[in-house]
């Protein structure tokens, strides 16, 4: 069943047109509104019953037959709002097409005026009633949802019509309000999308349409959840790249100083200790007593690299020393030079 209740405003607005034009039809000659007055032909009645009865019975058509079924959700989606345009708008449109025509219908029987003078407020009438009860039967059958992926718009009146916009291709959100809405409160949001905003969803007669336009800002995208969740990842990432560049850059600039020191100190103490073998005579020797040893001795010929020799006959001689040299160090204790 709908909301509202467009049964009783249709017999509200319906009935008095059935009742005149039943009044016209059958009822016209026997009692006669003014004396000598003006008559109108029957035909003229049954038309004005026949919309009558049309207005009611399309009231009771709405109330019970033409409520839209909810739709389908997809797996995980959830809604988020719904709206419904508003009614009283359009109610007090067709309520105040009601004054026009009964002053029609006073300038074409009671007066000699013109035709034309009459038909004017008659012809202005009509059209506010129609258009009025037809827009309160519209908004009674229509409905806006709004899910954390779809913006939807669900109307059924003779036949169901069912528009949808992804907010993943929402290219713009509109807000509107005319005149006659800003009386009521009312405003418009249009939902564009699209590559030329072509598909658009209008969420018409709603009260607070500024909230519920920003509530479909808020949603574009996705659920504000899944909305936050990279924008979050993002900001931090954005903020820790380039410190983390910035640190392995500083540490790959000082990585290679360092290996480049260390080779320059083993030079530097290689060096040392070739000097104090130069300048010293300092050499590592076992002595004439036969006890064997290595030796740490300077190939002039190998381009001062150390090597450690042992003397396969027992004797410790040095390479590159006499053997009548003494002893490098008293006690026959092998004297190293320090590579500090």
């Amino acid at each position: 069943m709908t909301r509202g209740r467009p049964a009783l405003w249709s017999a509200a607005l319906g009935g008095p047109l059935l009742a005149v034009g039943a009044y016209l039809f059958a009822l016209q000659s026997q009692f006669p509104l003014l004396p000598r007055g003006a008559t109108a032909p029957p035909a003229a009645g049954a038309v004005l019953a026949l919309f009558g009865v049309f207005v009611v019975g399309l009231g009771l058509y709405v109330q019970y037959v033409a409520a839209p079924a909810a739709p389908t959700l997809r797996p995980g989606e959830s809604i988020v709002d719904t709206r419904d345009p508003a009614q009283r708008n359009a109610l007090a449109q067709a309520t105040l097409s009601l004054p026009l025509l009964g002053v029609g219908f006073y300038l074409l029987y009671a007066t000699t005026q013109p035709y034309l003078v009459a038909g004017v407020p008659l012809a202005v009438g009509l059209y506010l009633f129609s258009t009025g009860l037809h827009r309160y039967w519209r908004n009674t059958l229509t409905t806006y949802l709004l899910t954390d992926q779809r913006v939807m718009e669900e109307y059924r009146f003779l036949s169901l019509v069912r528009n949808e916009v992804p907010l993943e291709k929402v290219r713009a959100v509109e807000e509107r309000q005319s005149m006659w809405d800003a009386l009521f409160g009312l405003g418009r949001v249009y939902v564009r999308a699209g590559a030329t905003g072509d598909l658009t969803i209008t969420v018409g007669d709603v009260y607070d349409s500024t909230p519920y336009a920003d509530e479909i800002r808020a949603h574009l995208g996705g659920s504000p959840e899944r909305a936050n969740g990279p924008a979050v990842v993002n900001a931090r990432s954005t903020v820790e790249e380039p410190a983390a560049v910035q640190s392995a850059a500083r540490t790959s600039e000082t990585a290679e100083p360092v290996e480049g020191n260390v080779d320059t100190a083993a030079d530097i103490v290689a060096d040392v200790g070739r000097e104090s073998l130069d300048g010293d005579g300092l050499t590592d020797d076992t002595d004439a007593a036969g006890d064997a040893g290595p030796t740490d001795d300077v190939d002039a010929a190998d381009g001062g690299d150390v090597t450690d020799d042992a003397d396969a006959s027992g004797a410790g001689a040095a390479n590159g020393a006499e053997a009548g040299d003494e002893p490098s160090a008293p006690g026959g204790d092998p004297r190293t030079p320090n590579p500090r």
